[in-house]
């Protein structure tokens, strides 16, 4: 069960996660490459990765900025050598990984390795548990600058116990004369519980640790229906896409959340589910590694893969995730800053029919009056008013968009869904006063989160979210009072300047204060992005 916080508990734990480790030069951007695990599995050897390093050159994938390859699991032997270290499976390696590293070097690629932290790894190899100094050291002298450390077979299997051994090796890796990317996959180990406590705890300690971490399963792999006959590709995109955006808070430059590869020749899917999976990694400055066979990719896939428009949304320096500001059942909307003051809205059109959707500025958070739109699918920019329109966007198709004022900054104020990551319910405003929600889309489930610290709807931007005391909570005018300021920390509580209290959802979908626990399902909410973050 969660543990009740007083709220100077609180900010010593917030203080915990807010440990500057010197590690956001590592990555300041997500990574961008190759990884073989949903295309091949254990089928990779020397010839892939050569054919494919290879290919990227060729095809015009280095020079889009995708300069790294990485091994996933099952390349070292069955088991260690008798000195206790590992060695590659010379059968698939003939050459050797450090032969592998340095060809990949001389065509301008990184490359990266696997391990698991447990006793094996997930397909049956030697895990790196109690060889955590011994391996990072074969790996750094073997070429490799990148390390993933999955999760599987670990002798004790608490949120303690993985913190425990990923925080050594974080130790271990960051004490090397050249430190190596650290991606973890500690919190896909505790994502998908009735009980998010122990994911949400995973998810805190992991940006302390390392540069990113997938946080929940996996993407479909090539021979998906073996492993999940029910699941389609969209679903797998979608899925993974849904535990993201609940996680936004975490994520900054050097840090990222990671929702797994680019399947993008995955049989299950068209290329306009394709294309919205790149668009939609895109949009939340995810990593964009890609798991496919490179080599056979169409003209179609290597044009939406490069596009620079896209790309440079993914690199932007603030590194910020697109959160989301409304959904319908139909209509995704999500928007985010960029680092030169622009502004993007990504719509992702779930429904089964082409579709037109249009948004008024203020549900975006943007005050202008007229502003410049481009298109980055089509790079055709237009001047619009008072609201933007996707026109025919096709069914599960992601229409994408920079918006500028071309006249200078854009006041932007961070606007969106205020939602339970949890129980996914809403904040929403109705004659019967505040309650969570099922999100309908509806005006009266989207908030602006001022710089004054206040929360106000935009259906009535004169009304400020208000803590009444004795846990009540109501929407009343505006008055610079105490009682209508909110903090937002990293660990998803929304906390009351005035009671310290913390924003919080009874069973029956109440908006109250209660007591501030440590990272309770009923008072763990996503906020818009562009808020302001204590202790991240």
């Amino acid at each position: 069960m969660p543990t009740s916080f007083p709220r100077h508990l609180l900010l010593a734990v917030v203080a915990f996660y807010d440990v500057t480790v010197g590690a956001s030069a590592l990555q300041p951007t997500p990574p961008m490459g190759f990884n073989n695990w949903s295309a091949f599995m254990c089928g990779l050897n020397e010839s892939l990765f050569v054919e494919t390093a290879q290919a990227m050159v060729e095809k015009g994938l280095l020079a889009a900025g995708y300069n790294r390859l990485n091994l996933d699991d099952c390349w070292s032997k069955g088991s260690r050598e008798p000195n206790g270290s590992l060695l590659w499976n010379t059968e698939k390696f003939p050459r050797g990984l450090p032969w592998l590293t340095s060809y990949l070097k001389s065509l301008g690629f990184n490359s990266g390795i696997y391990t698991d932290a447990g006793i094996n790894s997930c397909g049956g190899y030697p895990g790196s548990y109690g060889y955590e100094e011994l391996d990072a050291e074969a790996f750094a002298s073997w070429g490799f600058d990148y390390l993933k450390v999955d999760g599987c077979n670990m002798p004790v299997a608490t949120e303690q116990e993985y913190e425990l051994t990923y925080g050594h090796w974080h130790s271990v890796l960051s004490a090397m004369e050249n430190p190596i990317i650290f991606s973890e996959s500690a919190p896909a180990y505790f994502a998908e519980q009735d009980n998010l406590t122990d994911w949400y705890t995973v998810m805190g300690w992991v940006p302390k640790y390392g540069q990113l971490a997938r946080h929940s399963r996996d993407t479909l792999v090539w021979n998906s229906t073996s492993y999940w006959p029910d699941i389609t590709g969209w679903d797998s995109i979608m899925f993974n896409y849904g535990q993201e955006v609940r996680l936004a808070r975490y994520q900054k430059p050097g840090y990222f959340n990671d929702p797994d590869f680019l399947i993008v020749d995955h049989f299950d899917l068209s290329l306009n589910e394709k294309r919205s999976h790149f668009a939609i990694w895109a949009s939340l400055s995810a990593p964009l590694i890609i798991s496919a066979y490179i080599p056979a990719f169409s003209a179609d896939e290597i044009a939406y893969l490069t596009n620079k428009d896209l790309i440079a949304v993914n690199q932007d320096s603030l590194a910020l995730q697109a959160t989301l500001v409304s959904q319908d059942g139909t209509w995704d909307v999500l928007t985010r800053s960029l680092a030169n003051d622009d502004r993007l809205l990504t719509l992702i059109n779930r429904g089964n029919s082409t579709a037109t959707y249009k948004i008024p500025f203020q549900r975006i958070g943007i005050s202008a009056s007229t502003v410049k739109v481009k298109d980055l699918w089509t790079g055709k920019t237009l001047s619009t008013s008072k609201l933007i329109t996707a026109s025919n966007v096709p069914s599960h198709g992601t229409a994408v968009y920079r918006i500028s004022s071309g006249y200078g900054d854009i006041d932007v104020i961070p606007t969106g869904m205020i939602f339970n990551t949890a129980s996914l319910n809403i904040l929403t405003y109705s004659s019967q006063g505040l309650s969570w929600a099922v999100s309908v889309g509806s005006d009266n489930q989207i908030w602006q989160t001022i710089v004054d610290d206040t929360v106000r709807g935009i259906f009535d931007t004169s009304k400020c979210l208000t803590d009444l005391g004795g846990g009540k909570v109501s929407l009343t005018a505006c008055s610079g009072s105490n009682t209508q300021k909110w903090e937002y920390y990293v660990t998803g509580n929304l906390i009351s300047r005035s009671t310290g209290a913390c924003l919080a959802e009874t069973t029956h979908g109440d908006v109250i204060t209660a007591q501030c626990q440590s990272e309770s399902n009923s008072q763990v909410f996503g906020l818009p992005s562009g808020i302001n973050v204590i202790g991240q």
